[in-house]
Protein backbone atom coordinates (compact mmCIF):
# COMPACT_ATOMS: atom_id res chain seq x y z
CA UNK A 1 0.00 0.00 0.00
CA UNK A 2 1.23 3.19 -1.04
CA UNK A 3 0.95 6.95 0.65
CA UNK A 4 -2.15 7.91 1.45
CA UNK A 5 -3.28 10.54 -1.11
CA UNK A 6 -7.06 11.46 0.21
CA UNK A 7 -8.96 11.19 3.35
CA UNK A 8 -12.67 11.41 4.23
CA UNK A 9 -11.75 11.75 7.61
CA UNK A 10 -14.00 10.92 10.66
CA UNK A 11 -16.95 13.08 11.19
CA UNK A 12 -16.78 13.48 7.40
CA UNK A 13 -19.95 12.58 5.41
CA UNK A 14 -20.25 12.27 1.55
CA UNK A 15 -22.56 10.59 -1.19
CA UNK A 16 -21.67 10.94 -5.04
CA UNK A 17 -19.28 8.91 -7.34
CA UNK A 18 -15.46 8.48 -5.79
CA UNK A 19 -12.71 7.71 -8.50
CA UNK A 20 -9.52 8.65 -7.88
CA UNK A 21 -5.56 7.35 -8.79
CA UNK A 22 -3.30 6.63 -5.44
CA UNK A 23 -4.42 5.48 -2.46
CA UNK A 24 -7.67 6.37 -0.66
CA UNK A 25 -8.89 6.48 2.62
CA UNK A 26 -12.51 6.20 3.82
CA UNK A 27 -12.77 6.86 8.19
CA UNK A 28 -16.21 8.78 8.29
CA UNK A 29 -19.10 8.15 5.89
CA UNK A 30 -19.61 7.58 2.16
CA UNK A 31 -22.90 6.96 -0.35
CA UNK A 32 -22.62 5.80 -3.72
CA UNK A 33 -20.23 4.17 -6.36
CA UNK A 34 -16.08 4.04 -6.39
CA UNK A 35 -13.95 3.46 -9.32
CA UNK A 36 -10.10 3.14 -9.26
CA UNK A 37 -7.53 0.27 -10.66
CA UNK A 38 -5.68 1.43 -7.17
CA UNK A 39 -6.22 0.91 -3.28
CA UNK A 40 -9.09 1.95 -1.47
CA UNK A 41 -8.46 1.83 2.72
CA UNK A 42 -11.90 1.75 4.71
CA UNK A 43 -10.71 2.83 8.34
CA UNK A 44 -12.24 1.21 11.51
CA UNK A 45 -15.39 3.31 12.11
CA UNK A 46 -15.98 4.29 8.59
CA UNK A 47 -19.41 3.31 7.22
CA UNK A 48 -19.51 2.88 3.29
CA UNK A 49 -22.56 2.25 1.18
CA UNK A 50 -21.26 1.33 -2.16
CA UNK A 51 -21.03 -0.36 -5.40
CA UNK A 52 -17.03 -0.71 -5.38
CA UNK A 53 -14.97 -1.85 -8.58
CA UNK A 54 -11.49 -1.69 -7.33
CA UNK A 55 -7.47 -2.70 -7.55
CA UNK A 56 -7.77 -3.59 -3.97
CA UNK A 57 -9.14 -3.11 -1.19
CA UNK A 58 -8.84 -2.75 2.81
CA UNK A 59 -11.89 -2.96 5.01
CA UNK A 60 -12.02 -2.26 8.76
CA UNK A 61 -14.95 -0.79 8.70
CA UNK A 62 -18.25 -1.70 7.55
CA UNK A 63 -19.39 -1.84 3.88
CA UNK A 64 -22.98 -2.30 2.52
CA UNK A 65 -22.45 -3.14 -1.24
CA UNK A 66 -20.63 -5.63 -3.69
CA UNK A 67 -17.03 -5.21 -3.97
CA UNK A 68 -15.39 -6.39 -7.25
CA UNK A 69 -11.47 -5.56 -6.63
CA UNK A 70 -9.36 -6.92 -9.70
CA UNK A 71 -5.81 -7.54 -7.05
CA UNK A 72 -7.42 -8.12 -3.83
CA UNK A 73 -9.96 -7.92 -0.75
CA UNK A 74 -8.63 -8.02 3.00
CA UNK A 75 -11.04 -7.86 5.42
CA UNK A 76 -9.73 -7.16 8.70
CA UNK A 77 -11.21 -7.33 12.36
CA UNK A 78 -13.55 -5.34 13.21
CA UNK A 79 -14.68 -5.25 10.07
CA UNK A 80 -18.45 -6.14 8.89
CA UNK A 81 -19.62 -6.85 4.87
CA UNK A 82 -22.83 -7.27 3.57
CA UNK A 83 -22.51 -7.65 -0.07
CA UNK A 84 -20.90 -9.69 -2.53
CA UNK A 85 -17.41 -10.02 -3.21
CA UNK A 86 -15.32 -10.57 -6.44
CA UNK A 87 -11.82 -11.15 -6.38
CA UNK A 88 -9.01 -13.64 -7.34
CA UNK A 89 -7.60 -13.18 -4.16
CA UNK A 90 -9.62 -13.16 -0.42
CA UNK A 91 -8.15 -12.81 3.17
CA UNK A 92 -10.63 -12.17 5.86
CA UNK A 93 -9.66 -12.54 9.36
CA UNK A 94 -11.17 -13.71 12.71
CA UNK A 95 -13.93 -11.48 14.28
CA UNK A 96 -15.07 -10.47 10.91
CA UNK A 97 -18.80 -10.33 10.44
CA UNK A 98 -19.23 -11.11 6.47
CA UNK A 99 -22.84 -11.60 4.78
CA UNK A 100 -22.85 -11.94 1.63
CA UNK A 101 -21.39 -14.63 -1.47
CA UNK A 102 -17.69 -14.51 -2.41
CA UNK A 103 -16.40 -15.55 -5.97
CA UNK A 104 -13.06 -15.76 -6.48
CA UNK A 105 -13.04 -15.28 -10.85
CA UNK A 106 -10.07 -16.13 -12.26
CA UNK A 107 -8.60 -19.19 -10.18
CA UNK A 108 -11.06 -21.64 -10.12
CA UNK A 109 -13.88 -20.59 -13.16
CA UNK A 110 -12.29 -23.53 -15.43
CA UNK A 111 -11.57 -26.77 -13.08
CA UNK A 112 -15.43 -26.06 -11.40
CA UNK A 113 -16.77 -26.98 -15.22
CA UNK A 114 -15.06 -29.97 -15.78
CA UNK A 115 -15.58 -32.25 -12.69
CA UNK A 116 -19.03 -30.97 -12.73
CA UNK A 117 -19.14 -32.83 -16.61
CA UNK A 118 -17.44 -35.40 -15.43
CA UNK A 119 -19.75 -36.14 -13.15
CA UNK A 120 -22.78 -35.78 -14.81
CA UNK A 121 -21.95 -38.40 -17.79
CA UNK A 122 -21.43 -41.71 -16.21
CA UNK A 123 -24.98 -40.88 -14.73
CA UNK A 124 -26.48 -40.83 -18.00
CA UNK A 125 -25.05 -43.52 -19.16
CA UNK A 126 -25.99 -46.30 -16.59
CA UNK A 127 -29.66 -45.09 -16.26
CA UNK A 128 -32.12 -45.49 -13.82
CA UNK A 129 -31.02 -47.41 -10.81
CA UNK A 130 -33.44 -50.18 -9.29
CA UNK A 131 -34.83 -49.22 -5.97
CA UNK A 132 -34.31 -51.20 -2.82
Amino acid sequence: MGEITTLLGRGASFEGKLTFEGTVRIDGKFKGEVFSDDVLVIGEGAIVEAEIDIGEVIIQGTVIGNVKAKRSIEIHAPGRVKGDLHTPSLQVDKGVIFEGRSFMEGLTAAPKAAPAAAAAKPAEAKGPQPVR
